[in-house]
């Protein structure tokens, strides 16, 4: 466990946006989480439990920081809890495990269940507080159970999938600090095939029709090939580094807005919670904005796809005008489309608790990407 008291939230996140903690722990060893919660006990006050912060990769820091503790998941490593021969197989995984490198060792293993979810960033920890998903697949198509630390009860708790109250991009955990997610349980198919495809672009990708199924490695590089393609992969675009991925949810849509937008060839995808939705990314080129132009002062649309991205604040400004151009964004295509969009990002830090994000109180959440 490590201590750190001011420290800078900025460069923990892909956005560089933000102000400090006034206390950052970052937990390496899962056998220093008792020392965490002593530590969060003594130092929080009224602020109550931390929040968990993972790579940053879904988190918009307020621009004065953040005076509750801030707990960074940097543990890692991934156990099979049955034998060779088991079907599905279960892993454990630490919280603070990259999602990528899960992925990797999953599809390297011959396990079918997380191939459409290469190219995520973030930990694995967070992703059932957002039922992380993509192209497909979703983390509640897998995941078992969780491993969390209660601080209501103050006790060790083990949940199950379905008390995770999982949906589209939502669980009982997000916008709560309820709990600390510490490790994570999957199970997964033993298959040289994937899921069936079920998205055109990775199809074409793959050139093959949709419903195939190939090969896990095949599928896995044609999803990050898609991914790279709309600058949603870390690294792949230096001049739109500065991003969160999609700053919008896919919003679901009544069955007469699925007609009409089909008939003007939008992207309108069922998912398995039994919605309908349509590309978030899609009604904001519909609303007008252009590729690479400026929203607020250093706040831009992507280059590669349609969502923001954030340039070098030069005045401490950056986190307040990237929030700005959030609503002016939602704003305008609800005016344009009639869809009114909601948020994906996690807002951390001393945001005013008045201010309202369509409809919805801005909390800290209790894990973030």
């Amino acid at each position: 466990m490590h201590v750190t008291h001011g420290a800078p939230l900025a460069p923990l996140t892909t956005l560089g946006l933000g102000g400090p903690a006034a206390t950052l722990v970052e937990l390496a060893d899962p056998a220093d989480f008792p020392e965490v919660v002593a530590l969060v006990t003594a130092e929080a006050g009224r602020a109550g439990p931390p929040v968990c912060l993972g790579a940053g990769s879904n988190t918009l820091v307020h621009d004065s920081g953040c005076s509750t503790p801030v707990l960074r998941m940097a543990t890692r490593g991934i156990r099979f809890l049955d034998g060779p021969r088991a079907d599905p197989v279960r892993i454990e995984v630490q919280a603070g495990h990259a999602l990528a490198d899960l992925v990797e060792a999953t599809v390297a293993e011959g396990l079918r269940g997380m191939e459409m979810l290469t190219g995520i960033p973030g930990t694995v920890g967070a992703t059932p507080v957002q039922n992380v998903g993509a192209y497909g697949q979703e983390i509640s198509d897998s995941l078992v159970a969780v491993r969390a630390w209660d601080w209501r009860t103050r006790r060790h708790v083990t949940l199950a999938a379905a008390e995770c109250g999982l949906g589209h991009r939502t669980s009982m955990f997000k916008r709560s600090r309820r709990w600390t997610l510490l490790g994570l349980v999957f199970a997964l198919r033993r298959s040289p095939l994937s899921a069936p495809v079920g998205y055109r672009q990775v199809a074409a990708e793959l050139d093959v029709p949709l419903g195939s199924s190939v090969p896990l490695a095949e599928a896995a590089r044609a999803v990050l090939s898609v991914r790279r393609g709309k600058g949603m992969v870390l690294g792949c675009s230096a001049a739109d580094e500065r991003s969160v991925g999609s700053v919008f949810l896919s919003p679901e849509i009544s069955p007469a807005q699925a007609e009409r937008l089909r008939a003007r060839d939008a992207p309108v995808n069922s998912f398995p919670d039994g919605s309908t939705r349509v590309s978030a990314s899609w009604l904001i080129r519909e609303a007008g904005f252009e590729l690479r132009r400026p929203v607020t002062p250093g706040v831009r649309v992507s280059s590669l796809h349609y969502t923001l991205v954030a340039e070098e604040p030069t005045d401490g400004a950056g986190a307040a005008r990237f929030r700005a151009a959030v609503e002016i964004v939602r704003r305008r295509v609800e005016g344009r489309t009639g869809v009114r969009l909601s948020p994906e990002i996690d807002f951390l830090g001393d945001w005013d608790r008045a201010q309202r994000i369509n409809g919805l109180p801005v909390k800290e959440p209790d894990c973030l990407l």
